[in-house]
């Protein structure tokens, strides 16, 4: 494997490697390149080299590209859902319909954003010109692999900007997978660019460097406070996406069982390793032990193994380092006395493989370490609450703000609960926003926007021209 840097696949600078382990067989896969600051100024100059020209250019021609790189991806989607099973573990369907389905709306969204969101817009005797911020570092993650990479690499290019990226070296396959799309599709030289290594070394490289002009980043609060901070030495824009601990909130007049059968099944997609999971279920106290009870009884019935069956639902963590962290989460809640509902027998994990069962806690304790931290596994808490003002505070009682949930038979009741609810996100009844609105968080889950139109724009910065009369 090779980086793309300048329109070419080439050999990185260091001769380090990082192996990509499969974490559902335990082998490695492949190789990477683990770079260094040579590579990454290497990108870096690419890119600063090419902005002039895309800058310039038409947001028709982006389109094309767009387009060109839409039915490429569609034509091999099959290909990307499979390597991204691979490298994290997503079971097949999962992959097929939610990660590679999710990419492709990304991408969709940011093609219907253009022309208009590249157009100036009269103000008074002023003309408000966007142009693009520059060279931007798209540092991503690796629990939706593809999605990243294509929400922010896309957006990016979209807006006029070019683009170092540097995926996680747990999920580095699909980013590479994609760049070669993007080639194909007849990506002009340096527009982007790609490297693959650590965080400590390559990530800081690229967001101390003094020609990057943005960082988006997507992953943990802890690295994403760092980032902020040190991007900061640089005054450079900085938009990040980061953890979150997501209530469901049942009104009593709310279909329990509907809501039950939502939060389980988004606490259990991808193994529980989704930044918007809905972790925490919120409901009327006298009916706590139903709801947990129902959460067990459906988390038991997801069949666990092999992430290339088609009839597996469950697929393993990323790595053995991950799932002792979850499993270090579980330890805690049963120290601090939390009622732990069964979930099914611990034997049906397979032998190899970083599995581990679900779990179902209830909590009297909305401060309760499980009610407060970002898990990242299939890990459920329930927590019983007495008013509506209760549930409003249960579901903001955490230091995050990314997304939610709330269910009612009354619809003008649940949207006036999910007003107060201080989230960038949130279903209403089970519906979710579309693909074309942002998507970002508040607090600690960070700042700035992806997704259609609002996307784009974080990718500008705004002129302000003086029209004489």
């Amino acid at each position: 494997m090779a980086i793309y840097i300048d329109g070419t696949w080439r050999a990185a600078h260091s001769s380090d490697r990082i192996p990509v382990e499969n974490p559902a067989t335990e082998e490695i896969i492949a190789e990477v390149p683990d770079c260094d600051a040579a590579d990454v100024d290497a990108a870096v100059a690419a890119a600063r080299a090419a902005l002039p020209a895309w800058s310039s250019g038409s947001a028709q021609d982006r389109i094309c590209l767009m387009r060109r790189t839409r039915r490429d991806m569609l034509e091999r989607r099959a290909e990307l859902a499979d390597v991204i099973t691979a490298e994290i573990g997503t079971p097949t369907n999962f992959a097929n319909k939610i990660q590679a389905g999710m990419a492709l709306r990304a991408l969709g969204s940011f093609i219907d954003a253009l022309p208009e969101g590249t157009e100036p817009q009269q103000l008074d005797h002023s003309m408000v010109v966007p142009e693009p911020v520059g060279v931007v570092a798209a540092i991503t993650p690796w629990n939706y692999p593809l999605n990243q990479v294509v929400a922010k690499v896309m957006a990016a290019i979209a807006a006029g900007c070019t683009v170092v990226v540097k995926p996680s070296e747990l999920a580095p396959l699909s980013a590479q997978l994609f760049i070669r799309l993007l080639a194909e599709a007849d990506l002009p030289a340096g527009v982007v660019n790609l490297v693959t290594g650590s965080g400590p070394v390559v990530g800081d490289a690229l967001v101390r460097h003094p020609e990057v002009d943005m960082v988006s980043f997507t992953g943990s609060t802890a690295v994403g406070t760092r980032i902020a901070a040190a991007a900061a030495e640089g005054v450079k824009r900085v938009a990040l996406e980061l953890g979150g601990k997501s209530a469901a909130v049942v009104l009593p007049d709310g279909d329990l069982p509907a809501a039950v059968l939502n939060t389980v099944r988004s606490c259990m997609a991808n193994a529980g390793q989704t930044c918007t999971a809905l972790s925490r279920l919120v409901v009327p106290r006298k009916r706590c032990q139903e709801a947990a009870e129902q959460a067990a009884a459906l988390m038991a019935n997801y069949r666990i193994g092999d992430p290339t069956d088609p009839e597996t639902k469950l697929g393993p963590l990323v790595s053995s380092a991950h799932r002792d962290r979850v499993r270090g989460h579980i330890a805690r809640a049963r120290e601090e006395g939390l009622r732990e509902i069964p979930c099914g027998p611990p034997d049906r994990l397979p032998e190899r493989g970083h599995y581990l069962a679900p779990a179902v806690f209830v909590s009297e304790d909305p401060g309760a370490s499980l009610a407060q931290e970002e898990v990242f596994g299939p890990v459920l808490c329930v927590l019983p609450y007495d008013t509506e003002d209760e549930a409003v505070d249960i579901a903001n009682g955490t230091p995050f703000g990314l997304a939610g949930s709330v269910w009612s038979a009354d619809v003008p009741r649940a949207l006036a609960v999910a007003g107060r609810i201080r989230v960038g996100r949130i279903e209403v009844n089970g519906v979710g926003p579309g693909p074309g609105a942002p998507f970002g968080g508040r607090r600690r889950s960070g700042y700035g926007y992806e997704l259609g139109p609002h996307g784009l724009r974080e990718f500008q910065v705004l002129k302000s021209l003086g029209v004489p009369a």
